[in-house]
Order: structure tokens, then C-alpha cells, then sequence
């Protein structure tokens, strides 16, 4: 259960160049960076409960490590997919329902961080949370 917790969004590396890729217009994006992102992550064996909560929004998400489900995200692009269990490392591999693009996240701790990564059509990416 070490994901367990309230994380509060600390910094990102290179988060702008790939919500770019993404499609994400600009305005979006610079909402983007100061949007005070928290998630708290409740796992249960193989269930998860997340809430994400943003100066924007708030929504929460439940799913099962291995099994597909649909999920929009902040910007309304609709994907789905799967996370995982590898190693330490939580994984997601979803794809998008309007182009067929794979996103790939991943989820670990680092230091006592949660560093989540994002790569999408060859853009990388980092946002690191700081537990609360």
C-alpha cells in the first residue's frame, strides 16, 4: 500500500511541451501549471480509489489493477486502458478513443516522492508530488 495518501503536485518537467503534443491549447496548459493538483490514493489488495482535485475540478476514479475501464481526462480527451502492477512501479497504458494514440503513465515513489511520468506520440514528461 505505498501509494497510499494525499499527494499535493510539487513541480513537472516538461509538462507543458507534452500537453502540447497531446493537443492541449494553450490556454488549457497555462491552467494547467498552477492548478494546486492533489491526489489521494486509497488501495485496497488490488482496487484503487483516487481522487484528483484541482483548483478546477475534482473527480474521482475507481479501478482494478488488469481490468480495462474508460476514463476522461481534464481536458475531456476520453481514453482507455488498464493500469498495472510492475515491480514498484504502477503502470497505465491507455489508448485514445479519437485517434487510436497511446498514453503511458506510470506512477513511483522516489525519495519519499510520488513522481508520475507521462509519454505520449515521443514526449516525455514528469510531475512530482510531495505527500501532505
Amino acid at each position: 500500500m505505498t501509494f497510499n495518501g494525499a499527494w499535493k503536485a510539487e513541480r513537472s518537467e516538461n509538462y507543458d511541451k507534452f500537453m502540447e503534443q497531446m493537443g492541449i491549447n494553450f490556454m488549457k496548459r497555462k491552467l494547467a501549471e498552477h492548478d494546486n493538483l492533489k491526489i489521494t490514493i486509497t488501495q485496497t489488495g488490488n482496487q484503487f480509489h483516487i481522487v484528483e482535485s484541482s483548483t478546477f475540478r475534482t473527480k474521482e476514479i475507481d479501478f482494478t489493477l488488469g481490468e480495462p475501464f474508460d476514463y476522461a481526462l481534464a481536458d475531456g480527451t476520453e481514453v482507455s486502458g488498464t493500469w498495472n502492477l510492475d515491480g514498484e512501479m504502477l503502470k497505465g497504458v491507455f489508448t485514445r478513443k479519437d485517434n487510436n494514440k497511446v498514453l503511458t503513465t506510470t506512477r513511483t515513489l522516489v525519495n519519499g516522492e510520488l513522481v508520475q511520468t507521462f509519454n505520449y506520440d515521443g514526449v516525455d514528461a514528469k510531475r512530482i508530488f510531495k505527500k501532505e
